[in-house]
């Protein structure tokens, strides 16, 4: 029986023509080591480098700013549009001082480009390093004068800072405290604000009045008044005023966020007449930041030392502005303040805060039952009756020293154009008189609930 199968063998494949194609393909990748980068761009390989960046000219700031998530090499190539000159004149604008723009509120558009602008750096530095991120930005920055200390001729009439201060914040957001501390020490550098605060809190107060404002508006407009969350505010102001002793601490503070009058600058309305509410409220804001337990560096004791300077920058305040201070402060923070003069033994300085007080919740229309029930709260932090007794007496005294003293001055023909002498005692008697219904209410529903 013969076989009708072929012949037996085996087909050997052409493993030389194999490992050619395979040299072939290593070799082409050797030959082309931006083949795989260029696969990235996408579309946009197609492109010449000039057509991509007249492409970028028609999208906003925002949409860039998308455009740097899709990859590395695009991010690479937005990076060396913003270093041109055309994409440098699109992106830095500098019309800080063209406040009335058509068909926009005061300053919102500009300031929108340069959250948009943060947003754009932060994606683009995203794989650098902090201080790499840092020196980068600085470098694409450093032309705008207006960013800068003392760049601006008229800081007054500018949002050079603001757009400054708008796009830090941007480009910080989400960064971790010790990222935050080397963008502190960077703007510090730059600036040589750590000096320029030395030579503040050192000289006379008013000395170097161009240069407190400027320290003022730096300090607000770029590092305080841009953050969303408290602890981020907290934080950023803790940096400022813990490098220095308390009282330098409060001279600082009250630079920043102290009354200002065009005349006279920062240094008189608290120790010259009584100050308004808005003139405080900066200050109590910022008293109420430290405050929080979500500051964390701070304790109460700090805060109320620090209240305490406060209150002699530069000399010692009238009582009544101290009053309204604590009052804007908050519940906590006085009744803590007060509570350490009764701890301290200050009963007749503590009765005569009692009474500025309740002249205070006049002239400002609050309720006096509140000025009671803080007396109430400060009479069970002393320690045995007689003291307390003791420090009631010296709230009625102080009443009746504050009216004579007051009566004499209104009739001393001592007069100015408002007649404040007289107002002055009109609100005083009236703030006693309501201070001490409140306690006689208080004290008939004590005692119908007894009965």
């Amino acid at each position: 029986m013969t076989s009708t199968a072929g012949p037996r063998y085996t087909l050997i494949p052409n493993q030389k023509y194999r490992c050619r194609n395979c040299r072939s393909r290593q070799r082409s990748n050797v030959l082309d080591p931006d083949s795989q980068s260029l696969s990235t761009l996408g579309y946009f390989q197609t492109l010449p480098l000039e057509i991509f960046q007249m492409v970028l000219n028609y999208l906003s700031v925002k949409d860039i700013s998308m455009l740097c998530m899709v990859s590395k090499t695009i991010t690479n190539r937005l990076i060396n549009y913003i270093s041109t000159s055309s994409g440098n004149r699109r992106l830095l604008l500098q019309d800080f001082h063209n406040l009335e723009l058509p068909g926009k509120r005061e300053g919102t558009h500009i300031l929108e480009h340069y959250k948009s602008l943060g947003l754009l750096l932060k994606r683009c530095t995203l794989l650098l390093p902090t201080a790499d991120r840092l020196k980068y930005i600085h470098k694409i920055l450093s032309e705008v004068s207006c960013f800068k200390f003392n760049g601006c001729p008229s800081p007054l009439h500018c949002l050079g800072l603001q757009c400054y201060g708008i796009f830090l914040q941007i480009l910080t957001a989400g960064w971790d405290e010790l990222e935050c501390h080397r963008v502190f020490n960077f703007l510090c550098e730059l600036s040589n604000l750590p000096r320029k605060v030395q030579t503040v809190v050192s000289s006379k107060p008013g000395s170097a009045r161009k240069l407190e404002l400027r320290i003022r508006l730096y300090c607000r407009s770029v590092l305080l008044n841009h953050w969303i969350h408290r602890s981020d505010s907290a934080f950023w102001l803790t940096r400022i005023l813990k490098p220095w002793p308390m009282v330098n601490q409060a001279r600082l503070l009250y630079i920043i966020f102290g009354p200002v009058s065009p005349l006279d600058g920062v240094w008189q309305q608290m120790i010259e007449g009584p100050t308004d509410e808005n003139s405080l409220k900066g200050l109590a804001d910022a008293i109420k930041l430290l405050y929080d337990p979500e500051a964390g560096e701070w304790t109460a004791d700090d805060v109320i030392s620090l209240v305490d300077e406060l209150s002699v920058v530069p000399r010692e305040w009238l009582m009544e502005n101290n009053a309204r201070l604590l009052i804007l402060s908050g519940n906590s923070i006085c009744f803590t303040f007060m509570a350490s003069k009764a701890l301290n033994g200050s009963a007749v300085e503590l009765a005569t805060f009692m009474v500025f007080l309740t002249l205070v919740c006049e002239k400002d229309l609050y309720c006096m039952d509140w000025a009671v029930k803080m007396m109430q709260k400060v009479c069970k932090v002393f320690s045995t009756p007689g003291e307390r007794n003791n420090f009631l007496q010296c709230v009625e005294n102080a009443f009746a020293h504050m009216i004579m003293e007051m009566l004499q001055t209104a009739l001393s023909g001592d007069r100015d154009e408002e007649d404040s002498s007289f107002l002055n005692l009109f609100h005083l008697v009236n703030a006693q008189a309501n201070f001490h219904k409140e306690i006689l209410y208080l004290t008939m529903r004590s005692t119908s609930d007894t009965i």
